[in-house]
């Protein structure tokens, strides 16, 4: 006999005590309220199970999702389960119009729990965020994953990312080097839809000599260029990349989102690959943005500037 059944047995009992007694010295008898007796007393009809609990879900749910946005949030949540928010995103396109958080418990309900290793909790340190636009660029350099280069080449790709509006530039070189640097900033410049005011950077070598004893007071290609430019250039502590967080952050998306399905033969067709990539990168939803692209973002305040 399980609890749900010892329970209707004792309400049968209490039941039965209340017709040869009354309502108020049951209610005294088995320390229950006198509006509990009478719900129960009011529900049976001599037998114990017509004393047990009934479910307490709603019999109709006016917002339950249909199937069909069953069959979206399935279809997307399998092909995108790495990366859910372009999944979501994917999704929206052909109408689904339920929240994120709605669409992630959905993937989970439908395709189980995906295995993720739990990290460590970080506490964020006050950072001032940028303004507007232009502000402040990061600007860092990955590597191009061997596993998607056929021609046995090593190649670079250098990142801006702004951190106000999240808006992204990239461009790929086959050199690590101050040269590579200030050419992506020339392209930077000509490509961005906003003036540029001040631009991080880690220390690595093709950025600046500050680091180097035997030339750390003579400027690379790249600080000349910004000089010229009139663009402040900051540099961030050492071995500290979380001060780059975004573009950081922006480089795992990539290699998540473009170089895991690519194959590049040459540098030309990974230029040509990345820039579709470029194209399409800077229309995403992000989190951070309210689930806004930087395009939409970047549009609010040019409206006003």
């Amino acid at each position: 006999m399980n609890k749900l059944t010892q329970d209707a047995h004792w309400r049968q009992q209490m039941m039965l005590y209340c017709w040869n007694h009354g309502l108020t010295k049951t209610s005294l008898r088995y320390h229950v309220s006198r509006k509990c007796v009478w719900k129960w007393r009011n529900r049976w009809d001599g037998t114990w199970q017509s004393l047990m609990e009934r479910k307490r879900s709603p019999h109709t749910n006016p917002r339950k999702q249909s199937r069909s946005e069953e069959k979206l949030v399935k279809r997307y949540g399998r092909q995108y389960r790495e990366d859910l928010l372009l999944g979501y995103q994917k999704a929206r396109n052909y109408g689904y119009t339920r929240s994120y958080g709605c669409f992630k418990r959905t993937v989970t309900r439908l395709l189980g729990k995906q295995n993720v290793t739990k990290r460590k909790d970080h506490k964020p340190k006050p950072y001032q965020r940028a303004d507007y636009p232009g502000q402040k660029l990061q600007l860092d350099v990955k590597y191009v994953p061997s596993y998607c280069v056929s021609d046995g080449g090593k190649y670079y790709q250098f990142t801006a990312k702004d951190e106000c509006s999240r808006w992204t530039f990239r461009e790929m070189y086959d050199e690590r080097s101050a040269y590579s640097a200030r050419d992506f900033l020339e392209k930077l410049v000509r490509r961005s839809p906003f003036p540029i005011r001040a631009i991080q950077t880690d220390n690595g070598t093709e950025f600046t000599n500050a680091l180097l004893v035997t030339k750390s007071k003579h400027k690379t290609l790249f600080e000349q260029a910004l000089e010229d430019m009139g663009i402040a250039y900051h540099r961030i502590r050492i071995a500290t990349p979380r001060h780059n967080g975004k573009v950081e952050r922006q480089h795992r998306t990539d290699e998540m989102r473009f170089y895991r399905k690519m194959r590049m033969y040459s540098l030309e067709d990974g230029r040509s690959q990345l820039a579709r990539y470029q194209a399409a990168s800077n229309d995403y939803i992000m989190t951070c943005l309210g689930m806004r692209s930087p395009n939409e973002v970047l549009g609010l305040y040019l409206g006003v500037m």
